[in-house]
């Protein structure tokens, strides 16, 4: 997942800064919720028809007859969906309690969420209630919606500037290793069998407890200390632990000038955001670059894969799924080293690139399989080239549209791709090795019209977008 750090923290170390044993910890502590997250997503899907048999017998125990297929497909789709519910909910409360409580504190109790909804889960079928399990499933779901904002804010605001787009891919890295740690532990070899399903479930208090215990010895983020609670003695212990320097003045003064610029902007309303030139932008920005990633298509190719892996010939389609999960988190790493050489844009159009082509690919080889059988195999490699990409690329969990286009419907996803890599290519600025102040300056310079001509230590003249460098070459 490539991230686009519009706001972030204004302090700024080096790159033969050392990276600390307090921020490796840090860093850690606070993606072990990244970790539960994806675990959660990919926990409920392998042992569906073992869980649906439980609730079946739940059923017959209680009103003495098997369970009508009608009920079992509502109770099955509420088990899954509200989950996103209660994501979706909590989610809308990251700020007010990441300010309320800080990052490291909202972050502790968040835990208790995780580890009431892991027992649910857990003890749903010893309990004979499927009702435990739909809220744990609701309650996991509160919990990952407040880890997902709360940790990359914690990790970003704790990173080094020059360290923060790779640190921040960690939290995706996470997300997709818990998918796939999820995955595996489905098998019915290991816990997805009748008998211990319900530990598959549980398990994910471990990452809870662990976080728990370890949250304590971590340092709140000095930006929250000095800009939000205006207490810079301790913004400077933590920047000093965090750094490994006593003499953190440098870094103080830039928190101290983002502190000075946020104090004298004024709060606008949502619908200004829209309206004025000044905001206009960025958001826009943000909103494309968010719908590129959940009108990419990576659900449709997961959607399809067990199929395509049945028809090439697989014996355990699972096992090839997995193998996915596998390519998913490889190139997540490999992303992990790419984005601080190559930047942001530039990772998330060959993202774009490389998803828009194997799309067509698969478009063709999914039309062609019936006649042609060896395409099976050419639609095995766009899958995880798809995947490929988009973890090097556009990044988290789309959602999908597949069943009225069939597999035409990876044109439709080639198209989208198609239009974010041009909107990207024309629109987006780089924001590699740049503080938040740098970035919201370029972005106050565009809405002006035009360039500052001016020399400044930000490097700020240089050019942004693959426009701007074409038009810097043209003179040249």
């Amino acid at each position: 997942m490539i991230i686009f750090c519009f706001v972030g923290p204004a302090y700024q170390i080096t790159l033969k800064s050392p990276v600390t044993g307090t921020l490796a910890l840090s860093v850690f502590t606070a993606v072990l919720g990244s970790l539960e997250f994806g675990y959660n997503i990919g926990v409920i899907n392998a042992p569906q028809k073992i869980i649906e048999e439980d609730y079946n017998a739940t059923w017959v125990h209680r009103y003495g007859q098997p369970i009508p297929t009608g009920t079992l497909t509502s109770l099955w789709s509420l088990s899954v969906a509200i989950f996103s519910i209660g994501g979706m909910l909590s989610s809308f409360c990251v700020g007010f309690i990441s300010e309320w409580l800080g990052r490291r504190k909202a972050m502790l109790i968040n835990n208790l969420f995780a580890f009431i909804g892991g027992s649910l889960m857990g003890l749903s079928k010893l309990c004979r209630s499927f009702e435990m399990m739909i809220l744990g499933r609701f309650i996991i779901g509160a919990y990952c919606g407040l880890a997902s904002g709360l940790t990359p804010m914690y990790v970003g605001e704790i990173a080094p500037t020059s360290l923060r787009g790779a640190l921040g891919t960690l939290h995706q890295l996470a997300i997709v290793t818990g998918i796939l740690i999820a995955q595996i532990l489905g098998l019915e070899s290991l816990l997805g069998s009748e008998d211990l399903w319900p530990v598959l479930l549980g398990l994910t208090v471990v990452p809870t407890v662990l976080q728990m215990s370890l949250l304590p010895f971590c340092p709140e983020s000095p930006r929250f200390l000095y800009i939000i609670r205006c207490q810079e003695h301790h913004a400077k212990s933590g920047l000093r632990r965090l750094t490994g320097r006593q003499e953190v003045g440098d870094m103080l003064a830039e928190m101290k000038e983002e502190k000075r610029r946020m104090d004298m902007e004024r709060k606008v309303s949502i619908a200004e955001l829209f309206r004025s030139p000044l905001y206009r932008q960025p958001v826009v920005i943000s909103i494309m670059l968010q719908l590129s990633q959940q009108l990419s298509g990576i659900n449709a190719i997961f959607y399809y894969s067990t199929s395509i892996f049945m028809k090439a010939g697989v014996q355990s389609p699972v096992y090839a799924t997995i193998g996915a999960g596998v390519v998913n988190c490889a190139f997540t790493v490999v992303s992990l080293f790419l984005v601080e050489r190559m930047g942001r844009r530039t990772l998330h159009m060959l993202g774009l690139a490389g998803m828009c082509i194997c799309a067509v690919i698969m478009t063709m080889a999914l039309a062609l399989l019936d006649s042609v059988p060896w395409m099976s195999y050419i639609s095995m490699l766009s899958i995880f080239g798809f995947v490929a990409f988009f973890e090097v690329g556009p990044g988290p969990i789309p959602w999908f549209f597949v069943d009225l286009c069939g597999p035409y419907v990876f044109l439709i996803f080639a198209a989208l791709l198609l239009f974010f890599l041009i909107f990207t290519f024309f629109r987006v600025p780089e924001t590699r090795g740049k503080t938040f102040d740098q970035i919201s300056a370029n972005f106050h310079q565009r809405s002006a019209g035009g360039m500052m001509d001016m020399d400044m230590d930000m490097d700020m003249d240089k050019p942004s977008t693959e426009l701007d460098y074409l038009g810097e070459e043209s003179i040249n």
